[in-house]
């Protein structure tokens, strides 16, 4: 690989790089929110993660276009190291991602629950045998 396409795609990595760890410092700031109570945050951090996997994306077809014109691949020795950790960022993400949409689809199980409750309908509760059981008792809605 010549030296400036080596160059341009160390510099695409590299920016992709700084994307990915800002793209995972905002999955924790949504975590923080998602777990707090306003719902405006929560609304303001998926607008900036959006935001960010925007810039990945884009970062990353221009990665691809460079690789394809130099016929290189990320296990060339020079770009090797950055492409594994760009790999790690990237899959802590994910992760990050899979949390934040497991406490999303909690809080809406529980708003769902108390819409229900509400509503009259009977509250689902655990028994001994940690199964779950519907009990009537006086609603809410009726009160």
């Amino acid at each position: 690989m010549n030296p400036d396409a080596s160059q341009r795609l160390a510099d695409v990595l590299d920016r992709e790089l700084e994307a990915a760890r800002q793209l995972a410092v905002t999955l924790q700031s949504e975590r923080t929110a998602l777990t707090g109570t306003s719902p405006e945050a929560v609304t303001e951090q998926a607008a900036i993660k959006t935001e960010w996997l925007s810039k990945i994306e884009a970062l990353e077809t221009e990665r691809r276009k460079l690789c394809d014109a130099a016929n290189v691949t990320m296990r060339s020795e020079p770009l090797l190291g950055r492409w594994r950790e760009l790999m790690g960022l990237v899959a802590s993400c994910r992760t990050a991602n899979e949390v934040n949409g497991y406490i999303i689809n909690a809080r809406q199980g529980q708003v769902r629950q108390l819409i229900n409750l509400v509503r009259g309908g009977s509250p689902v509760t655990y028994g001994p045998q940690g199964k779950t059981s519907s009990k009537a008792l006086r609603a809410l809605a009726r009160a």
